[in-house]
């Protein structure tokens, strides 16, 4: 009867711990993990950057290959560029949370 009366709710962005996942109640933290992971990230960036970059070039060539639609191809490329510019930011940030992360595991 307990069962019934209790209620499950769904959340969007709340996670449940897994096995192994103790290190709330410990008050452990694994920086190599952690150094990973944003290892990881920065990786990603990176390429996101590239990949954006290389779409805002192939825009940017559109453009002056088709003269009738080039305003649009603009606008496409500047977003592209955007874009380019927001993954290597998020890279940049993240090489810099992995250095931390490095140095907090070695102290």
């Amino acid at each position: 009867m307990a069962d019934e009366e209790k209620k499950h709710h769904h959340h969007l962005f709340h996670r449940h711990k897994q096995d192994g996942e103790e290190e709330a109640s410990t008050g452990e933290v694994d920086y190599e993990k952690k150094e990973k992971h944003h290892k990881h990230l920065e990786q990603l960036g990176g390429l996101g950057a590239i990949a954006a970059g290389a779409y805002a070039i192939h825009e940017k060539h559109k453009a002056k290959k088709e003269p009738e639609s080039a305003h649009g191809h603009k606008v496409k490329e500047e977003v592209a560029a955007v874009a380019a510019l927001g993954a290597a930011g998020f890279a940049f940030h993240e090489h810099h949370q992995k250095k931390d992360a490095k140095k907090q595991g070695q102290s």
